[in-house]
C-alpha cells in the first residue's frame, strides 16, 4: 500500500459528472438545496441526496440547516481552488463542456470564484496590487505590505478585522481562464465585497458572471492605478 494522501478518492469523487456538476454551480458562493443542485446536475432528487452524501463525508462539502430546509455549500476555499484549478487544466487541454458563447465571454471577463473576483478583471486586480508592492510574493507565498495595508484600509477595508479571522489573509488562485493568479483568501473576499458595495458591479443570479457598470468599471481602472478602459 502506498503511502501518503489518497488523491484517487478526492478525484473519484469530483469526477463523476453529477457531482461535478454541482461542485462547479456551488462556486458562484451561495449555498443551493439538494433541489437545486438536483436541477444543476440534470438528475433526479433521489439520485442527487446519493451524490451530496458521498462529496459531504468526502469533505468537499458543508451542510447548513435553516429551518426546515438544509442547504450545501462547499466546506472551504481550498476545495474552491482545487476546482479553479482543474477547471484551468480542463480548459488548457480543450475539455470544454458547450461551444464558446456571450456566457463564456462574460465568464472571462469577470465572474465570482467562489468568494471573490476572478477572470481578467481578478487578475488585473491582482497584477496591479503586485506590481504597485501592496502585495510581496515571495516563493509561493504571498503577504500584504505596509504600504498595501494603507491602500485596503482607504480603500473602507476593516483590515484589522480580517487578520482577527480564522481565513488566511491572502491566497493566490490560479485563474482558470486566464492561467495567472488572481486574489483569493479573506482580503480578496473583502475586496470584492466592498467593490459590490460601492456598486460598481453586480452578480449575475443565474451564474457566476459579474457585471460591471460603466462608471464602476471606470472606478475599478482608476482603483488600479489607470484611467484607460479594457
Amino acid at each position: 500500500m502506498k503511502d501518503g494522501p489518497d488523491i484517487a478518492r478526492i478525484a473519484s469523487l469530483i469526477g463523476d459528472p453529477a457531482r461535478a456538476n454541482m461542485l462547479t454551480a456551488l462556486m458562484a458562493g451561495k449555498a443551493l438545496t439538494a433541489s437545486e443542485l438536483a436541477q444543476e446536475a440534470g438528475i433526479t432528487l433521489q439520485t442527487a441526496s446519493s451524490h451530496l452524501r458521498k462529496l459531504e463525508l468526502g469533505g468537499l462539502l458543508q451542510p447548513l440547516r435553516q429551518g426546515r430546509h438544509k442547504y450545501f455549500s462547499l466546506a472551504n476555499e481550498e476545495v474552491a481552488q482545487t476546482l479553479e484549478a482543474l477547471m484551468g487544466l480542463a480548459a488548457n487541454v480543450g475539455l470544454l463542456r458547450t461551444r464558446p458563447g456571450p456566457k463564456d465571454k462574460a465568464l472571462r471577463e469577470a465572474r465570482v470564484c467562489y468568494n471573490h473576483l476572478a477572470g481578467n478583471m481578478g487578475t488585473r486586480l491582482f497584477d496591479s496590487l503586485v506590481s504597485r508592492g501592496f502585495l510581496r510574493l515571495a516563493d509561493d507565498e504571498i503577504s500584504l505590505t505596509s504600504s498595501g495595508a494603507i491602500f485596503v484600509q482607504e480603500f473602507g477595508i476593516d483590515l484589522g478585522q480580517l487578520r482577527a479571522g480564522r481565513s488566511r489573509l491572502c491566497r493566490r488562485c490560479l485563474d482558470w481562464s486566464e492561467r495567472r493568479s488572481h486574489l483569493a483568501g479573506s482580503l480578496g473576499r473583502a475586496l470584492f465585497t466592498r467593490i459590490e458595495e460601492l456598486g460598481w458591479a453586480a452578480r449575475d443570479r443565474e451564474s457566476r458572471v459579474v457585471t460591471f457598470t460603466p462608471h464602476g468599471r471606470a472606478a475599478f481602472n482608476k482603483l488600479l492605478g489607470h484611467q484607460e478602459a479594457i
